[in-house]
């Protein structure tokens, strides 16, 4: 059975709103991802790391409840477990701010067994981090010669931007390994200063990665690959928080693709009706994801995943 190995961080997020805080929930871009496909019975592999600490305590526990084998967590006696406060607007979109204290040695981790058309997801400044670049490139190394699919999502936050110009080249040979990239129209715009997707797919993704996938919060989705050029609308949907809605899309891009025997060789040949049932996946569990605080999609969305992929 095919599955789906992720690298990123773990860290635990506190909502806040009107200035005192609401929930407590375990995250991480990649993180959040997961937990979705885990939940909606994909088979998944996490390499991350977690402090010897309660919160690290509480993720690791999180993980266990949702189904999410803990083998490749690297759980450090030094330092800390990262803490991140979302500050939710009126509008449920949040801003951050990050608390981390890592120890020197990161990752001390085995790589989990990466077999032909599996999905490699990763992320974030964590794909970018000096500090865990050659984990990284060895990761996706081992990644494309065992034609997995990998799925770049740059998830590039206003505290990066002014060091963009240093991290291209970074940002370029993750998307040389890329087969899929899905970014927002902010990430582009910290890393670019580009916000037309037209422009963007052309001087910047198309040449390194050509299946591309652009999302723009409550608007448009804009797809573009080498066979396809479209654009989906989204419904309305009343939120209680976005802060896991990109990652609960990937989630749903991905499932799509194992849904329907999407594989390394044939994803560059997929056509118009074939990206529309997969982008039908991702906006579905994007939507759900904002209906909660959890940054991901419900046990309940899942279950009716589970009992649909029986029928």
């Amino acid at each position: 059975m095919r599955k789906v190995i992720g690298i990123g961080e773990t860290i635990l997020d506190i909502l806040f709103r009107d200035g005192q805080p609401t929930v407590a929930v375990p995250g991480g871009s990649v993180f959040n991802t997961l937990v979705s496909l885990a939940r909606a019975g994909v088979p998944i592999r996490f390499i991350s790391e977690t402090g010897n600490d309660q919160v690290g305590d509480i993720i690791l526990r999180f993980m266990r409840d949702n189904g999410m084998p803990t083998d490749h967590v690297n759980v450090f006696p030094d330092g800390k477990s990262p803490v991140s406060l979302a500050f939710l607007n009126e509008r449920n979109d949040a801003s951050y701010l990050f608390y981390r204290d890592y120890p020197r040695q990161r990752l001390d981790v085995a790589w989990p067994e990466i077999e032909e058309d599996d999905i490699v997801i990763l992320g974030s400044y964590y794909a970018l981090n000096p500090v865990l670049r050659d984990k990284i490139l060895e990761l996706l190394e081992l990644a494309r010669s065992r034609k997995a699919i990998i799925y770049y999502d740059p998830n590039f936050r206003s505290t990066h931007k002014e060091e963009a110009i240093r991290l291209a080249p970074t940002i370029i040979e993750n998307l040389e390994y890329a087969d899929i990239v899905r970014g927002s129209v902010d990430d582009f715009f910290y890393m670019y200063n580009l916000q037309d997707v037209e422009k963007i797919y052309k001087d910047k993704i198309k040449f390194y990665c050509p299946n591309f996938i652009c999302t723009a919060a409550n608007r448009d989705i804009a797809l573009r690959t080498t066979r396809v050029s479209r654009d989906y609308p989204i419904s309305p949907v009343e939120t209680v928080s976005t802060v896991g809605a990109g990652d609960s899309f990937n989630a749903g891009i991905i499932y799509g693709l194992l849904k329907y025997g999407v594989r390394h060789d044939g994803l560059n040949d997929l056509d118009e009706d074939g990206w529309n049932r997969v982008m039908d996946y991702g906006i579905a569990f994007a939507a759900e994801s904002c209906r909660s605080l959890d940054n991901c999609v419900s046990k309940e969305f899942a279950e009716n995943l589970k009992i649909e992929k029986e029928a």
